[in-house]
């Protein structure tokens, strides 16, 4: 597959996780009380989204019919590459809106452009190899 091709489907899924983030970060802080609680939204939101994620990543944008590995194996890399793409968000997120006091929705979207960056390239050179 073209690596165009590939980073535009990154970016349909991309768009989607979002989607699902925004939409549970609402959610949860509008409707189910957790308003002033953005890290516990944010948090929830994100491994929501990372179920959507993996099964878009597996089949759909780094599609691998000729390596045969494990699928729990491809979990526990994308698990990590995940955790090290969510940390670098959240750092950010926490910087932005603790240290220079912006918006905790802005913050929230900003992250997503810091996320997907790390998330991509992970699961590009590690996951899905």
């Amino acid at each position: 597959m073209k690596e165009r091709v590939r980073i535009f489907r990154f970016g349909v899924i991309g768009t989607l996780n979002a989607l699902i983030i925004a939409l549970v970060v609402w959610l949860m802080t509008k409707w189910l009380s957790f308003e002033g609680d953005y890290l516990v939204a944010n948090v929830t939101a994100y491994i929501i989204a990372q179920i959507h994620n993996f099964i878009w990543c597996k089949y759909w944008i780094f599609p691998n019919e000729k390596k045969k590995n494990s699928v729990w194996k491809q979990m526990a890399f994308f698990c990590t590459a995940f955790g090290v793409a969510y940390i670098a968000q959240f750092f950010f997120l926490v910087l932005l809106v603790e240290v220079f006091g912006v918006n905790e929705y802005l913050a929230q979207f900003l992250g997503l452009f810091i996320y997907g960056g790390v998330n991509f390239i992970a699961n590009k050179k590690i996951t899905f190899q």
